[in-house]
């Protein structure tokens, strides 16, 4: 068996053919469980345009403000609070806390009751940010969104990668991102609606109970995935789920047999996850788990999308100017979602990643030029509106870019390397790294961009330069693999080989 540029076959360790087929079942639970991703991407939205309204700065965060009342103050600066920054960044500490705990949980409880625990949780934050009185219960509403955040995304992955059909794995699995983009547009539609409302800013954090109770209700009508039934021995459900989305006329008697046997030789072992992942023969599932979100995060998407409103009216566009820019930037990059959906097994994880890493640079680079040229360093000249939309136009380029490569991968890509005995816990160390990344970087980017002015964009073009390099030095292709035969990835892999090589 040889795969990647080997010409890998679509069979397994057995022989057996296990490409499978698109069914009208593992297609309506891989949307079904890839709509988790609703609520977090409406997080993502929702916060940034509330923090632009009016009524909700005078009642939370008065000193914004006050800043911004001021008649020379440097647009760079005016949103620099960290009481302000810690509305957004508690989210992701607190998924950094509930992804940490979420591996133990998917392994006993399993994918689909994870998510919907996750979605129960996102509802009481919910529901607790809409009837805020006080920054106290701002943030602990901000802090059960965390929770259901950090379970979800988790879980999602995870559940789409073990239930997709090897050869459209990459496609199925880009839906979790595609939800994530939904969410982020009808979050920007709805604080465009609710922008000029004395109280718009609740009706936009209440109504995140609508996705999350979609995606809650959603979950308790699909299957577990086999391999997590297996695991906790459920062995006829397991094989009930597996003939549900395989198709009726398909034997998957190999497969099933494979399962277990995968399920086995993890009891026997009776290794604990997070040792075994440190094992020398896992360091490169553990390198690639860590350094992926790691660098998705240092792309300074989220960071554009969290504050894309506060950006916008930073770089001089009125308060419903910067929402319709917003609304501009999630389409776009949803769009390009979809592009993913469609390239991702045919031309492969490596070369989306290359490209749409260039093409993110590139636009980074472009927008430090255009920003230096027109508002320089002391930020107290606002650009003229053909600036404005030029720099509209490159952010949209630049979304694109993360939209069709780094966005959808970066999710992919650590839940189809582990086998299945450290699958959760690579999953949650992968998504552990994701958030804490994006709490530092949610907490200190008002700040960065206050010092850094247009500077802070060289940052990230920078960053981007790195991850591309080492994508291209150190990702072997993945696409149409199997997930027990990713083995043979490192085997022959120039740098990796040397770790898993004569181990046992």
């Amino acid at each position: 068996m040889t795969i990647g540029n080997f010409g890998f076959d679509g069979r397994d360790n057995n022989g057996v053919n296990v490409n499978g087929k698109i069914t009208v079942s593992v297609l309506i639970t891989c949307i079904v469980a890839a709509s988790s991703g609703l609520i977090f991407g409406y997080d993502i939205g929702i916060s940034g345009g509330v923090t632009t309204m009016i009524p909700f700065l005078k009642k939370f965060f008065p000193s914004v403000l006050r800043k911004a009342a001021e008649a020379k103050t440097n647009v760079y600066c005016v949103y620099d609070s960290q009481i302000l920054t810690s509305f957004t960044s508690s989210l992701y500490i607190a998924g950094l806390a509930a992804s940490l705990a979420a591996s133990r949980l998917i392994a006993a409880a399993g994918r689909k009751n994870t998510i919907m625990i996750g979605g129960c949780t996102f509802l009481a934050g919910a529901a607790i940010n809409a009837g805020a009185a006080n920054v106290t219960m701002l943030i602990l509403g901000r802090i059960l969104l965390g929770f259901g955040v950090g379970f979800t995304n988790q879980a999602t992955p995870v559940y789409l990668s073990e239930v997709a059909p090897p050869k459209w794995r990459g496609a199925f699995n880009t839906g979790f991102q595609f939800f994530i983009g939904i969410g982020v547009v009808i979050s920007n539609c709805i604080n465009f609606g609710t922008a000029k409302l004395s109280s718009g800013w609740r009706l936009s954090l209440g109504l995140a109970i609508i996705p999350a109770a979609t995606m809650t209700i959603g979950a308790i009508l699909i299957s577990d995935t086999p391999a997590s039934l297996v695991e906790r021995g459920k062995l006829e459900q397991a094989r009930n789920s597996l003939i549900k989305i395989r198709g009726l006329d398909t034997n998957v008697d190999a497969e099933i047999s494979d399962l277990i046997k995968s399920s086995q030789v993890s009891k026997s072992a009776k290794e604990e996850p997070f040792m075994t992942i440190f094992e020398r023969k896992y360091r490169p599932h553990l390198i690639l788990s860590i350094a992926i979100p790691f660098f998705q995060q240092l792309t300074g998407i989220n960071i554009i999308a969290f504050y894309a409103p506060i950006l916008f009216q930073s770089l001089g566009f009125g308060n419903d100017s910067a929402l319709i820019a917003a609304m501009i930037l999630g389409l776009v990059n949803l769009a390009s979602i979809v592009v993913s959906t469609v390239v991702v097994d045919r031309f492969g994880r490596r070369f989306l990643f290359i490209a749409g890493g260039t093409q993110m640079f590139i636009c980074q680079i472009a927008l430090a030029g255009v920003l230096a040229i027109t508002s320089g360093t002391s930020g107290t000249e606002k650009i003229s509106k053909g600036n404005a939309i030029i720099v509209l136009v490159l952010m949209c380029i630049y979304a694109a870019g993360f939209g069709w490569s780094w966005g959808p991968l970066s999710w992919l890509i650590p839940s189809e390397i582990f086998p299945m005995k450290i699958r959760p816990t690579g999953q949650s160390i992968s998504v552990a790294v994701n958030f804490a990344t994006t709490f530092v970087l949610s907490q200190t980017f008002l700040t960065m961009l206050c010092h850094f002015k247009y500077g802070i964009f060289l940052f990230y073009a920078a960053w981007i330069a790195v991850m591309t390099v080492f994508i291209a030095v150190f990702l072997p292709e993945t696409k149409g693999i199997p997930l027990d035969s990713m083995f043979a990835l490192w085997e022959h892999h120039w740098y990796w080989r040397s770790f898993v090589q004569d181990q046992p």
